[in-house]
């Protein structure tokens, strides 16, 4: 009798081949890099126990926050309790990697109701713990908590499996800053266990203008004569790059306050989350905590990670949230930016924050190479030029 492989069908439709299998093991983690996502990764984890095995070794690693919830509502059962201690260890790792993130997260949800222009009930809001949720899960575990049916897990437990992160990007559904359609507010910070800087930018209007381009350049787009594209024009031909009296008397400086307070609210919050975290992951390099509006951006290089975990932040004791120093501040500011691409912003404004103590020993660095190198264009180009402008100091206090 003939054997099966000496069979003529097997011959001519032969066994599929797992392209997978022939790849080394040293190039799967590479493969799982580009897709970075902590849901895709969980997914890779069920097609095999290779890839459940390698998707511990990724170095990149993206966290997509769904919602943010309040504490009061996700509260766990006694029930949901009892289910997740019987759960197995399969179902505790997909749980970890596809779940979600719950962690206490207060001062923001101040932030994330009604919109709130007025700087009485911007700083006089009492604190409401939120959490974080990446997505539903399976079951419940330590830690975690449901609302609505659908399990939550602590920034810590979604990260627990992974053993060799070198970047996480942790991005959260949207800005924390209530603010009204068609105000332009950005922030970046770069934190160690305190704040080292901070950049704000902000507009009262953002428009477009459609003409500016046509009316001024040529058909080939070359400008000769256009101050606009050469980042030279600021507005008004009269203007000497003074703040009018108007700014101090229309509310102006009151609403550029509470920008300013509310984006270190926000990013003082960020850094508190993320302590468990560096504290676990010393093999990181870079963390990047942001939101999908390009709101706010928290940055924390390998210095910087590794001053937290020797110098433990210090935490405000009116909220869950790092305490931000004693500040020197300087602002720039024009009644209209015209950019080289034809947004106008109207009300402009930049602030540049440091703490006092850094002050000091910082002042010989330029201004544009931190600036303007913290927002991404045209908003780059919009900091350079206000930095060419009169420069105002302001200093604030601990808080």
């Amino acid at each position: 009798m003939s054997s099966l492989r000496s069979d003529p069908v097997y011959r001519i439709h032969p066994e599929p081949i797992d392209h997978f299998d022939r790849l080394p093991d040293s190039l799967l983690p590479l493969v799982f890099n580009k897709i970075g996502d902590v849901k895709a990764l969980g997914r890779c984890c069920v097609v095999s126990r290779r890839f459940r095995s390698l998707v511990p070794q990724v170095e990149n690693v993206v966290v997509r926050v769904d919602c943010v919830i309040s504490d009061d509502d996700c509260s766990p059962s006694s029930s949901s309790y009892d289910k997740s201690r019987a759960a197995g260890p399969i179902s505790n790792l997909l749980r970890i990697l596809l779940g979600g993130i719950v962690k206490p997260f207060q001062a923001l949800v101040q932030f994330l109701g009604p919109k709130r222009p007025v700087i009485n009930e911007t700083l006089n809001t009492h604190p409401v713990s939120s959490s974080l949720s990446v997505g539903p899960g399976a079951d419940v575990n330590d830690g975690e908590m449901e609302q609505g049916g659908v399990t939550h897990h602590s920034p810590t437990q979604v990260l627990r499996n992974f053993n060799e992160i070198r970047f996480l990007r942790i991005e959260l559904p949207s800005g924390e800053l209530g603010i009204d359609d068609g105000v332009l507010l950005k922030w970046r910070a770069d934190f160690g266990s305190t704040l080292d800087n901070c950049v704000i930018l902000g507009a009262a209007s953002v428009t477009k203008n459609v003409n500016l381009q046509v009316a001024e350049c040529g058909n080939d787009g070359f400008c000769p004569n256009n101050n606009i594209a050469n980042g030279l024009n600021v507005g008004n031909g009269d203007d000497n790059g003074s703040i009018p009296e108007s700014f101090y008397t229309n509310g102006g400086l009151k609403l550029r306050v509470v920008w300013t307070i509310s984006s270190l609210i926000a990013a003082s919050a960020r850094h508190y989350l993320l302590q468990p975290i560096i504290a676990e992951h010393k093999t990181l390099d870079s963390l990047v905590l942001t939101d999908s509006d390009g709101q706010g951006v928290l940055c924390m290089n390998r210095d910087q990670l590794e001053e937290l975990r020797v110098k433990p932040l210090s935490a405000s004791s009116a909220s869950k949230r790092t305490l931000v120093p004693a500040l020197n501040m300087r602002l720039w500011y024009a009644p209209q930016l015209e950019l080289p691409d034809g947004v106008v912003l109207k009300g402009a404004t930049l602030v540049a924050i440091r703490p006092s103590e850094q002050s000091a020993s910082k002042k010989e660095v330029s201004d544009a190479s931190w600036l303007s190198t913290a927002f991404e264009e045209p908003y780059g180009t919009a900091a350079k030029m206000l930095v060419k402008r009169r420069t105002y100091c302001l200093e604030m206090n601990s808080f």
